[in-house]
């Protein structure tokens, strides 16, 4: 569910991109040609350099995004209200870990192996999306993940689902359709406390308050901003931009949530009628990047688990390759 559409790009890294752009002119026109007729590039073909280090970028960060996104929601398995709430959530975070392996697999066919991946978010080098460094405090916070933040990175994939890379994009497809069973959930969680007792509905509403701002962070800061080139939506890297994919999430989920009677922390928040775009206050965008940088409430939190589970699993792992545990060829770690 998680994909941020937002590719933390490093200050000191701005310069090497530019180096990289320098690739054969007459492979880079036969490239650009290619996906200027909407064919997808597949991991044999050439490709420039920038384009191969950013799909790396922003598949690893999605597939990160998957795991740790899994953390929050599955605290909760046990305490869900009901056993039917319980097993849905089961489903979900498995369905995200799958999603994680599918999308580790694509960004490996660019050739970055998948030990490299886990070592770079291990060590805090690579990032994933802002909005897993919050805690989920009560059950209405998860129902908001389940639903908006779900919807928040719907959008992403579905716009991300046209690129040009082919295994980005046929991952997506797969994830998209789950996706739409998981938001199904989600809003179905949102509505029974919006529609349930004022003590559900006030706890639902302060979830809504805490999280409206990370959820606005969510596509990353304003495209004037966010220091992403024109290359990339060239190459059909980035297919959409920060501001309208935020402002087709607002279109879509606004109205939904003030349909339940519940209010946005934004007195600014208003549809444009003449423009057709979402008016809202700023969001804190220091705030932001200091989460981005690792100096969220929860940031030494969910590596601190990532880190307890890649040392109490390598000996499975260790086991899987080794011929004598088996007696025959060493099976592969999926």
């Amino acid at each position: 569910m998680y994909g941020g559409g937002y590719i933390f790009e490093e200050p000191n890294r701005v310069q090497q991109r530019e180096e990289q752009l320098h690739d054969d002119p007459e492979k880079l026109a036969a490239f650009e040609m290619r996906i200027a007729k909407g064919e997808k590039i597949e991991p044999g073909d050439w490709m420039p350099a920038e384009y191969r280090r950013q799909l790396i970028r922003l598949i690893e960060q999605h597939a990160h995004s998957e795991i740790i996104g899994a953390l929050p929601e599955g605290t909760w398995i046990t305490r869900a209200p009901g056993f039917k709430r319980k097993l849905a959530l089961i489903a979900k975070v498995q369905d995200e870990i799958g999603h994680g392996q599918l999308l580790y697999n694509a960004a490996e066919t660019l050739g970055k192996s998948r030990e490299a991946m886990i070592n770079d978010l291990l060590s805090g080098k690579s990032k994933y999306s802002n909005v897993f460094n919050y805690p989920a405090e009560t059950w209405a916070d998860v129902t908001v993940i389940g639903f908006l933040i779900d919807a928040a990175a719907i959008v992403n994939q579905v716009a991300n689902a046209k690129g040009s890379y082919g295994p980005y994009c046929r991952a997506l497809d797969r994830i998209c359709y789950e996706e739409s069973f998981h938001l199904k959930q989600g809003h179905d969680a949102f509505i029974e406390l919006a529609t349930g007792t004022p003590g559900q509905k006030a706890m639902l509403q302060d979830a809504l308050n805490r999280w409206w701002q990370p959820i606005m962070h969510f596509f990353g800061p304003p495209d004037k901003v966010s220091g992403h080139s024109e290359k990339l939506m060239q190459w059909k890297v980035k297919m959409a931009s920060n501001d309208d994919m935020r402002n087709q999430f607002l279109e879509a989920y606004v109205p939904k949530i003030r349909e339940l009677g519940l209010t946005l922390p934004d007195p600014l928040l208003n549809k444009n009628e003449e423009t057709g775009r979402w008016e809202y206050s700023d969001p804190d965008w220091d705030l932001f990047f200091e989460v981005i940088k690792g100096n969220g409430p929860c940031n030494k939190e969910r590596l601190d688990v990532r880190k307890w589970a890649e040392e109490h699993g390598r000996w499975i792992r260790k086991a899987l390759m080794k011929e004598e545990a088996f007696g025959k060829k060493a099976m592969p770690v999926a």
